[in-house]
């Protein structure tokens, strides 16, 4: 199937002449007008590519452009004028052509740049959609939470991305580290370079400088080839330092020069290699109480500390339990071919019950095991696992009722332990002040007496 071109000239003569002249390698549909033209591109989605003159009767070729791009921003367009001005044409560029071309027009001059122009639009197309893939799986919607300090960390996370900004995440293990990570890496303008994670807790240090920042034939025992290092494999990207906190104090020092300089030498080099990247740090310990202790350099704490992001442990947003449980179901469940349907109330009340040491990650793994498990239908009581069993269930409510009396009666519990300070509950429930102030609106309509 041919791509389809869109061409605008006042003028039928010209139209027509262009109209042959690509009909050979595209579908060629054409307009008079800017109206007509915008009438066009309603009606036909698959058009790719706007050819169009500037000077026409009605709206000028520059109007058409701009109201073409702001409804089809991936739109390419060539402008076509006899009364072109470097000033036009920058204008024109700046509104979002791909090309500019004087008139009388060179047939040949003409395919070539429709050409360009059209293998330009692929590969954006190609770039969007990319970077569309990587939001699914890496953007702020795969990190999920409705609680006030996760909309805290999509706040930090939404402002910071667009940056340069060095980030430190810190929070328990399980957390969800690399996921935000990642988030940072795929919202920035780096999207399209290298995500490098270098786990540095994994590799003792003799081999962590060399992963870090490469070697050099014959560095060491072993070096039979020179190896470029994460630093350099990120460059124009993101290197995710996780564990941060477990590497030695030698390694900090060569860790803060690059930081200060972005440049660093191979393991057995002497070569100064300079380096355009960003860094995202993370660790699951305390770093200021480090640094207090004298095991973390205070200088390169402040060098990573710009931005600080810090995630919760599960047990302190209980209340987005059930978001995540119904996330990670709907995953498994997917992959067992959908006979998994659901949750019951009272296997979520165990669920909501649990501490969760292990956290995010502990949950994912749970609701796994729960599905692989399952014979199908509504996950219930039956199905969870049996340490979260015999551990009771220390909310007290009965399995009885539906989802949303269980909601009430966990609500209006907490309620009642923190003596009516909706603040208070709210926080203890890991839901919004707003979300709890609705929910007793609801229940005193219902002829609750809150």
């Amino acid at each position: 199937m041919k791509p389809s071109i869109l061409v605008v000239d006042d003028e039928k003569n010209t139209r027509e002449l262009m109209s042959r002249a690509l009909s050979d390698d595209y579908a060629v549909t054409t307009a008079a007008d800017a109206e007509l033209a915008l009438e066009a591109l309603k009606a036909d989605p698959s058009i790719v590519l706007l050819l169009s003159d500037i000077r026409m009767p009605g709206a000028s070729g520059m109007e058409l452009l701009k109201a073409a791009k702001a409804m089809r921003p991936q739109l390419a367009c060539i402008l076509l004028t006899a009364y072109g001005t470097v000033d036009q044409a920058v204008e024109a560029m700046k509104d979002g052509a791909d090309d500019f071309i004087m008139k009388p027009v060179n047939l040949d001059q003409l395919e070539a740049r429709v050409a360009k122009a059209m293998e330009t639009s692929a590969l954006k197309s190609e770039v969007a959609a990319l970077r569309s893939q990587l939001n699914e799986k890496y953007g702020l919607e795969n990190i999920t939470g409705e609680s006030d300090a996760m909309k805290r960390v999509f706040h930090l996370v939404r402002q910071a991305a667009p940056t340069d900004a060095t980030v430190l995440i810190q929070g328990p293990s399980g957390t969800g580290k690399e996921l935000v990570a990642h988030a940072i890496h795929s919202l920035s303008p780096r999207a399209s370079g290298p995500f490098i994670a270098v786990q540095c807790g994994a590799l003792p240090d003799t081999l962590l400088e060399s992963e870090l920042f490469g070697h050099e034939k014959g560095a060491f025992t072993g070096a039979i080839a020179r190896q470029i290092g994460r630093f350099e494999a990120a460059d124009h990207g993101t290197i995710f330092l996780d564990e941060i906190s477990e590497i030695s104090p030698a390694t900090q020092v060569k860790l803060l020069r690059a930081l200060e300089t972005r440049t660093f030498t191979r393991l057995g080099g002497t070569e100064a290699i300079k380096t355009d990247i960003r860094i995202v740090a993370a660790t699951n310990r305390d770093l200021r109480a480090y640094v207090d202790e004298g095991k973390f350099r205070e200088d390169l704490f402040y060098r990573l500390n710009v931005v600080d992001i810090t995630l919760p442990p599960l047990r302190e947003r209980p209340g987005d339990i059930p978001l995540l449980v119904s996330r990670f179901l709907d995953e498994f469940s997917a992959k067992k071919g959908g006979l998994v349907t659901g949750i019951t109330p009272a296997a979520m009340k165990y669920l909501e019950a649990w501490r969760w040491p292990g956290n995010v990650r502990e949950l994912r793994n749970t609701i796994e095991k729960m599905v692989v498990l399952s014979s199908g239908g509504k996950l219930d009581v039956e199905d969870v696992p049996e340490q979260l069993r015999a551990a009771g269930n220390p909310s007290g409510f009965s399995s009885a009722g539906t989802l949303g009396e269980t909601e009430k009666a966990k609500i209006l519990a907490t309620l009642k332990e923190t003596g009516g300070n909706r603040t208070q509950a709210a926080k203890l429930l890991g839901i919004s002040r707003r979300t709890i102030y609705r929910k007793l609106d609801e229940y005193a309509a219902e002829g609750e007496k809150i």
